[in-house]
């Protein structure tokens, strides 16, 4: 281990690199051969004496490498050549003497390769590439009887080149990261120089034909396995799709994003900005450049595919695509993530997808993945919750997302939850748009001579408000040469508007009147409506002829309707498409889309897309007519493919979705249609959507809604990948059959779950209308009514739990003791109507401080855990709420009986008994336990009691590693009740060990999560315990530093903590005034005495 401390320790200036490669290489072959003796003497002791020989060649070509312990990797710590140096070394270049240059030169490749900012692939491919080679050459000599006279002169002229290439490469290494990012291109062209170099050195030794390794370099090419990951989701092909960028337009917004990805702590880098001002080709610009120096882990850009029907789950396997496709290194981890990750949660698809391969990679720097988009998606409070399963990996992975939206301003849904910084980005200056309206308008063709003028442009540049969008749409319009309008006719009339961006609807503005040009008869008008909604509503691109047989629009109008429509797109459409019609969002800025979604029913243009999904449903429907089974032999056309796929989706958009009324055609077709049809669909929807499951049959009895329900429960099994199908499934089978309780109450649950993973208001109200109408069906002497009350419970308190309302609540309670009294014992759901009724009114209790209410609960707790005995799967549930309760009524009733408070504990020391370990329940009965005792202790000073909580509590934070979520709550009280035994008792470990986990709670609350201020303040009130025995000017000023950052967090007025964080800092500062005798800080205690008093005012003209 001394040996490889020393390779770690290696001077790497440019003259005595190879020198100390050499000389650490000498005395690190001799320590290792003397280490690792014994080994390879018992591994050919294991061999017969024929096998004991040197190997030959093809057997040196086909015997697996041998592995390092974790330890050796570890402490190497450099990359796969040192690695496979030395791991063959003890039996290779002790016999081979004179190729100890070359390994030295690979060995600072390898070095250059770690310390690199940028292209960390590229210098460690090479120094792999060479190091392979030189070690095979190394087997093949020693594998010789005589070497031939001429070998040293060419692995000395090797070694010269090798040499050569490594000066280079470190030379690059020592670029820093922003100046690598600007000359990427440079740098990638450097590296493809470099690379020839080292090809043409090899082949050069290669043709002296001084030994035969021809097989070995085969061997070597095809070192790294290549895996297909086509089994998950592809992001479409960006080529050619984003919009340009404009050089140098974001130069400074480039150097703030490379210096946050260097230097920053955060996870997540939030760019925001108004529609239309580059966020997305920022994105991409970076995409690019990351990419090319080697700091892409990948991209996605959810503005330029349907995400509909796509979950969160579906991202985070795009996103795994792209890191598998970017770098091969990590396709064995991905491909153990999709044997591993079915069904599990989002924290696993993260850990197992995103995670552990980027891991896998060892590389000395963060990777960056970019989601463009990102608020626009309808799923992104999920995505953005589950990010921070991340926040303590920033040194493996960081985030950068781009929405309208600052993500902290707005409360964005799961934001707090995420180390996040947000960027404003701000529009590009005048001067940029000037010069892109000067490189352009060149392009235009102009008619008689008849051109801009600079007046022009200058005019043009301003209205543009510094909107790329506006500047690209404006060269689009004069450049369109079916308007009747010359361009100079076009260009006066924009010039002429006088609308200029962001001080009115400028853009939109600019939209209606390139409209009306392109259109301007109403006939086309209607096929202008039908054909952009029905492209805003595709979920997959389809031929001209296929989209003109789902719209009914004839194929000569299509053409002319997409030809007219490419004075609008922003966005190039991918090479090979001219025959193609993409959905709406691969091709058109979102602006426009919510221009045309937003106009008003007066405007001719007003697009109405639930009615585009009644017709493309319809029409979808009517090509199912006719399909064959789904056997081997048979295949889909295409648009039967997407009808397979996509009709149930179009359907549940419809009309009847936002109507009381269903509308006709879509499910009178639905209804009419022949059962051998719907079963023929129904196989090949299972098989397209669904490959390779073979869980699901049809009965030959069952109906379109028997089938639908079927189909939804498999796509649920799976978890949120097709969440959107599942739903949609249900939402056509209760429409086909309004009286289907059934799919009515699994319709509500679905909307349920989704709900409470999104926090979305909008999904648990979707998922109370569901149950309430599937109550209606089941009347009271309907077996499942009590069901159905339960249903209704559930999501009246999901719906509480967001909006606050106690009405709400109060009639969940009432739902939930209808339920119960429809289920005496021994009714078997009666222990889940006692678990909700139970779970609202201890809800209620919280709101109110009634303690009727919280001894109600206890009883109905105690009822459910009678019920529930040790053999039932509910019991440790039960254990846990009647405990939770129990100390609830202790704390109500402050220093009374104890009973309460020891029947808690006798009742979680029973849970404890049920989770042992690795059980995963177990760390959070070790926590209820211990905080029963902590509770005991602070009423009843029992110093056994706080000794038996601190052991749960390390035990807890022992199976709760980072990035656990309930690790910073047992940080906290495990570091609280270490300071309960300092105070007691004075035990200086305890304090330090209580303020070493206040930091590591700290650095997993970042900003802005809602208890960093709390966590900031147990850490100073800690430090200050210190400060008192030490009197260490440093703890002073950390406790500052923190109480600074308090003032900072919480608002200066109507915040309860703000006098008491305020009061907190002048203290200190004057504490420091008197320790050091420096009045650095005299004008800031003035100016804080100032802020202090007026807040003492103004709590005392309220009253609080």
């Amino acid at each position: 281990m001394r040996c490889i401390e020393h390779i770690n320790s290696f001077d790497y200036n440019i003259e005595e690199s190879f020198k100390n490669a050499e000389t650490h290489i000498d005395q690190s072959i001799t320590a290792i051969k003397a280490s690792v003796a014994i080994v390879i003497a018992m591994r050919y002791l294991a061999l017969t004496p024929n096998q004991a020989s040197h190997p030959s060649l093809e057997e040196s070509k086909a015997r697996p490498r041998r592995g390092l312990s974790g330890a050796l990797v570890i402490a190497l710590d450099v990359g796969i050549p040192v690695i496979t140096v030395l791991k063959d070394a003890v039996e290779i270049i002790g016999a081979v003497p004179f190729l100890k240059p070359v390994f030295a030169a690979v060995l600072v490749m390898s070095q250059a390769a770690r310390q690199t900012q940028s292209n960390y692939d590229g210098i460690l491919a090479l120094s792999t590439i060479a190091g392979d080679f030189a070690l095979n050459i190394a087997e093949r000599c020693a594998t010789l009887k005589a070497l031939p006279p001429e070998l040293d002169d060419a692995v000395k002229r090797l070694e010269s080149r090798l040499r050569a290439i490594a000066s280079r490469c470190q030379a690059m290494s020592q670029k820093s990261f922003i100046s690598s990012f600007f000359q990427a291109t440079a740098f990638k062209d450097e590296l493809d120089d470099l690379r020839r170099s080292l090809d043409a050195a090899i082949q050069d030794f290669q043709n002296a034909n001084l030994i035969d390794i021809q097989g070995t370099l085969q061997s070597i090419a095809s070192h790294v396995e290549w895996v297909r990951l086509d089994a998950l989701p592809n992001h479409p092909d960006m080529s050619g799709k984003l919009a340009e960028y404009l050089v140098e337009s974001r130069t400074t917004d480039v150097e703030y994003v490379c210096d946050w990805i260097e230097n920053s702590g955060e996870l997540l880098l939030c760019i925001h900005g108004s529609a239309g001002v580059g966020k997305s080709t920022l994105a991409g610009h970076l995409s690019k450049e990351l990419r090319v120096s080697g700091r892409l882990a990948g991209s996605i850009f959810l503005g330029t595919f349907q995400t509909d029907t796509s979950g969160p789950e579906t991202v985070i396997k795009m996103l795994a695509h792209e890191i598998g496709s970017i770098h091969p290194q990590t396709r064995p981890k991905i491909l153990d993530a999709m044997q591993q990750c079915h069904g599990s949660s989002l924290d696993t698809h993260l850990q197992k997808y995103i995670l552990e391969p980027l891991q896998s990679l060892n590389y000395p720097h963060p990777l960056v993945i970019i989601v463009d988009a990102l608020d626009e998606w309808k799923d992104h409070a999920i995505f953005l919750s589950s990010l921070g399963y991340l926040n303590c990996h920033t040194s493996v992975v960081k985030v950068i997302g781009t929405g309208r939206l600052n993500p902290i301003a707005s409360y964005l849904p799961g934001i707090s939850k995420v180390s996040v910084r947000p960027y404003l980005l701000s529009p590009v200056s005048i001067k940029v748009i000037k010069e892109y309206f000067e490189n352009h308008l060149d392009s235009v063709p102009w008619v008689d001579g008849r051109r801009a003028h600079p007046p022009d442009i200058d005019k043009l540049a301003e209205l543009s408000g510094g909107l790329p969008v506006w500047a690209a749409t404006v060269i689009a319009l004069l450049s369109y040469p079916f308007s009747e309008l010359p361009p100079h006719q076009t260009l006066a009339e924009i010039v002429g508007s006088r609308l200029q961006v962001g001080g009115s609807d400028a853009l939109g503005h600019l939209y209606q009147k390139g409209l009306e040009r392109l259109f301007d008869v109403a006939d086309i008008q209607r096929e202008f409506r039908l054909f952009f909604g029905a492209i805003i509503a595709l979920q997959a691109p389809l031929s001209i002829t296929n989209f003109s047989a789902l719209t009914d629009i004839p194929v000569h109008l299509v053409k002319k309707i997409r030809a007219a429509l490419a004075a609008f797109q922003t966005r190039p459409p991918p090479p090979g498409s001219g025959n193609i019609i993409h959905p709406a969002t691969a091709l058109f800025h979102l602006s426009l889309i919510e221009h045309l979604q937003a106009a008003g029913l007066e405007s001719p243009f007003a697009i109405s897309t639930s009615h585009i999904h009644d017709v493309l449903g319809s029409r979808c429907l009517k090509q199912l007519t006719g399909l064959s089974p789904p056997d081997q032999e048979s295949h889909l056309s295409a648009i039967q493919d997407y009808a397979v796929r996509y009709s149930l989706y179009h359907v549940s958009n419809g009309t009847s979705h936002s109507n009381d009324g269903p509308a006709k055609e879509p499910y009178s077709l639905l209804q009419t249609m022949p059962a051998s049809t719907q079963q023929q669909w129904a196989k090949w929807f299972h098989k397209a959507v669904i490959p390779g499951d073979d869980e699901l049959e049809f009965g030959m009895d069952d109906g379109l809604g028997e089938i639908l329900k079927k189909l939804a429960y498999r796509l649920g099994a799976l978890g949120g990948d097709q969440w959107g199908l599942q739903v949609a499934c249900l939402e056509v089978a209760v429409r086909i059959d309004d009286g289907d309780a059934e799919a009515w109450s699994r319709l509500g649950r679905c909307y349920s779950n989704r709900g409470d993973r999104m926090s979305s208001i909008q999904m648990r109200d979707a998922a109370l209308a569901a149950s309430r109408r599937a109550l209606e069906l089941r009347p009271e002497w309907h077996p499942d009514h009590s069901g159905s009350l339960d249903d209704v419970a559930n999501a009246l308190w999901s719906c509480f739990q967001l909006n606050g309302n106690q009405v709400t609540l109060r009639e969940a309670i009432s739902c939930s003791r209808k339920g119960l009294t429809l289920c005496p014992v021994p009714h078997a759901d009666r222990n889940l109507h006692l678990s909700t009724l139970a779970n609202t009114l201890d809800n209620l209790y919280q709101q109110t401080g009634d303690l009727e209410t919280l001894k109600e609960a206890i009883s109905l707790c105690r009822e459910r855990l009678d019920l529930c005995p040790a053999s039932h799967p509910n019991h440790s549930t039960a254990l846990n709420n009647l405990a939770t309760a129990l100390q609830s009524l202790h704390a109500h009733e402050g220093k009374g009986d104890t009973d309460a408070l020891k029947e808690a504990t006798k009742l979680h020391r029973k849970a404890v008994l049920l989770f042992s370990a690795p059980h995963p329940n177990r760390s959070s009965s070790l926590s209820n336990l211990a905080s029963v005792l902590a509770d005991f202790y602070d009423f009843s000073a029992d110093e056994k009691a706080l000794n038996e909580a601190i052991s749960l509590y390390h035990e807890a934070l022992a199976l709760r590693p980072a990035p656990h979520p309930g690790r910073s709550a047992t940080l906290y009280n495990l570091a609280r009740s270490l300071g309960a035994r300092y105070q007691r008792d004075g035990d200086i470990s305890a304090l330090n060990e209580c303020i070493s986990l206040y930091r590591e709670a700290v650095g997993l609350r970042p900003a802005p999560h809602p208890d960093r201020h709390d966590s900031l303040n147990n850490l100073a009130a800690a430090l200050s315990l210190q400060l008192a025995l030490n009197q260490d000017v440093r703890v002073l000023d950390e406790i500052i530093s923190l109480c600074r950052e308090l003032r900072l967090l919480v608002p200066p007025t109507g915040h309860r903590y703000s006098e008491k964080y305020l009061g907190n800092l002048v203290r200190c500062l004057e504490k420091r005034r008197e320790v050091t005798g420096d009045d650095q800080d005299q004008e800031e205690i003035e100016e804080l005495n100032v802020e202090l008093a007026e807040l003492e005012r103004a709590r005392r003209r309220t009253g609080n």
